[in-house]
């Protein structure tokens, strides 16, 4: 094209006239969207800040779950505004809703592991069954909790392993939380001797427990014969403990029981076996022999 030509005045009437056409008719429809895109930010923004606030005020909502249900919100808020402002060109916003939905149904199908495991943290974050710091035992893993996302959980196993668990197993089964609770019970069995003195052997029991300063006042420890057993009368110590000295406690208390037995001259019996032997024909059996198996007893060991 000639440069004589872009300066030709009907040129550039007709140039003028064509992006007059164009402002005028996508000229409104470009501010309102605009407009609108600013409007859905703002209140996106707002809602979500509004919904952060408002969760805060709650105390069973962790951080992370006010954060992921705001920032679900806020971007919620924002896909309706585009979704909005494309029909303001003439976009077929069903359509495109559609292929959305398409979209996402089948990327839910993909990753329906990984959506269970996040459905999982968040009842996880809201009922909040266990915090960090507690030992638990959800879905048969074992160990102290450190840390709980989204998607997973993180165990440190007595022996000191890190164990990630995916939260749709800890959530789609029965949790035990050890520490939840302040304080705990336990029970020490120990058998006495029949031909000893069962009421000092009580005593004995009861005194080793009050005198352990971990052992709690308040339920006091309880004393009592459990059973008779083949080779002992069973007894158990019943007490309770903060959870903080569970294990130490009930280590430390069933040696003390043990070596007060042994002060107090208790025995603990081990299961043993009488053998009698009967002979039909004694003289066929030298005498020294015979008399042996008269007075023998044997042993059983377990």
């Amino acid at each position: 094209m000639n440069p004589a030509d872009l300066l030709d005045p009907a040129t550039l009437e007709r140039a003028v006239a064509a992006v007059i056409a164009i402002v005028t008719t996508y000229g409104l429809s470009v501010i309102g969207a605009i407009l609108m895109l600013i409007l859905g930010w703002v209140a996106a923004s707002w809602v979500g800040h509004a919904i952060w606030t408002s969760l805060g005020r709650i105390s069973r909502v962790d951080a992370m779950l006010r954060g992921f249900i705001s920032s679900m919100v806020k971007y919620f808020i924002l896909a309706v505004t585009v979704i909005a402002v494309l029909g303001q060109f003439g976009v077929q916003t069903t359509s495109f809703v559609a292929v959305m939905g398409a979209a996402g149904l089948a990327i839910g199908l993909a990753l329906q592991g990984t959506l269970s495991n996040l459905a999982g943290g968040v009842m996880l974050l809201i009922f909040r069954p266990f915090k960090v710091g507690d030992f638990i035992n959800g879905g048969g893993h074992i160990g102290a909790v450190k840390n709980l996302t989204l998607f997973t959980t993180e165990l440190a196993t007595p022996d000191n392993v890190l164990l990630i668990v995916p939260n749709s197993d800890l959530w789609g089964h029965a949790i035990t939380n050890f520490s939840i609770n302040p304080t705990r019970r336990f029970d020490i069995a120990i058998g006495v001797s029949y031909s000893d003195d069962l009421e000092k052997a009580l005593q004995v029991m009861r005194d080793t427990c009050e005198a352990e300063a971990r052992v709690l006042k308040d339920p006091a420890p309880n004393i009592y014969v459990d059973s008779l057993g083949d080779n002992a009368v069973n007894l158990v110590a019943r007490v309770w403990s903060l959870s903080s000295d569970f294990w130490a406690l009930r280590s430390d208390l069933t040696r003390d029981l043990k070596l007060a037995f042994d002060r107090n001259g208790l025995s603990i019996p081990y299961p043993q076996r009488d053998l009698h032997v009967f002979i039909d024909n004694a003289a066929a059996i030298p005498e020294d022999v015979l008399a042996k198996l008269k007075d023998a007893r044997i042993a059983d060991a377990p």
